[in-house]
């Protein structure tokens, strides 16, 4: 799904469009979707930091647990490992916060 196009119709799609703008450096995108509750005044994005790849590990109802790997500029390897919350709200989901595991 290319945002912009529709809205995410679950959890699990918004957190794979979510990915695909930190892949990207589109922060405003990440910026609008985020619950207006939790989202901070700006989103930045480490320009540094390159995301290689994105692993669904359990997708239930309004949580996303995933993997999401990343090289940065120093060749230096790493995976990010979360659980993250979302909300419908207007009839569109939300990312609102989540644990690093």
């Amino acid at each position: 799904m290319l945002w912009g196009e529709r809205h995410a119709g679950t959890a699990e799609e918004l957190m794979r469009s979510r990915y695909s703008a930190f892949a990207l450096g589109d922060a405003d995108y990440l910026w609008r979707t985020w619950h207006p509750r939790t989202r901070p005044e700006r989103v930045t994005i480490d320009p540094a930091v390159v995301w290689t790849g994105l692993k669904i590990i359990e997708a239930a109802g309004d949580e996303v647990e995933f993997q999401a790997s990343y090289e940065d500029e120093g060749q230096r390897t790493g995976t990010l490992h979360e659980r993250s919350r979302f909300a419908v709200r207007a009839r569109r989901w939300f990312y609102v916060d989540g644990d690093v595991l």
